[in-house]
């Protein structure tokens, strides 16, 4: 029965979901000794979980990983540098915009960011910081892309770009305001998360195996921690500037 895909995937959300779950009711039934709240939606969500993870990963790989995997390497035997960094680009920014992680934290962060009197506290200020927000991430991480890219394409060794980004993330750290400095520190863990890290490795990957002289496994990751980096970074320019 579990050699069908579907199923082999719903038994794999269930198996990575139940840690969670058993962690949960652990504390809910044996340290806080109270009974679950609502237990039929509780379990209807759980159900929901389970399967829109399901439908979301199974989506991911028939459609948008076969697709950027392709794209990538099409565009790398071709030749064509400026139409490579542009669909690189274009794809790391769609891909943040969409992230499911990054709009809920958004969200709360022009929330906080309100009630420490950093914005004005209207639901039109609010509304616009997030999506300030949720777009500087989007950016740098299309650009985040691009530097990663080149680095493949260059052959140019992946802890070059990541020490100058940790670098200027301790330079800018004093200078951020302390509301600021948790976000943009979590921001690039919420944007590389369901749909842009798998993406970001299979474009890697994708794009090292079709360039002669680059190896898959050594030269095909690292494209998320730069990702993460970088995010970091134009968060914080964007609360200093805020």
């Amino acid at each position: 029965m579990l050699k069908n895909p579907f199923l082999k995937q719903l038994m794999g959300s269930f198996m990575d979901l139940a840690p969670i779950f058993v962690v949960v009711l652990i504390f809910q039934i044996l340290i806080v000794r109270q009974p679950i709240p609502n237990i039929g939606s509780v379990i209807s969500g759980t159900i929901f979980v389970i399967l829109g993870l399901t439908f979301f990963i199974q989506g991911l790989e028939q459609s948008l990983f076969p697709i950027g995997e392709s794209l990538a390497y099409a565009f790398a035997r071709k030749g064509s540098l400026f139409w490579l960094l542009t669909f690189a680009f274009c794809l790391g920014f769609g891909a943040a915009v969409a992230e499911p992680g990054l709009i809920s934290v958004v969200e709360k962060a022009a929330n906080i960011v309100g009630k420490s009197k950093l914005i004005e506290q209207t639901d039109a200020a609010k509304t616009s910081y997030a999506l300030g927000l949720r777009l500087t991430v989007a950016l740098s991480i299309g650009l985040a892309i691009v530097v990663g890219v080149l680095r493949i394409i260059k052959g140019w060794p992946v802890y070059y770009p990541v020490l100058l980004a940790y670098l200027c993330i301790a330079t800018m750290t004093p200078f951020v305001p302390v509301e600021i400095i948790g976000i943009a520190y979590d921001s690039g863990v919420v944007a590389t998360s369901s749909i842009t890290a798998p993406l970001l490795t299979v474009i890697g990957v994708g794009l090292a195996t079709s360039i002669k002289g680059r190896h898959p496994l050594a030269d095909g990751f690292g494209l998320i921690v730069l990702a993460s980096l970088m995010s970091t970074i134009f968060v914080m320019v964007y609360g200093m500037s805020t």
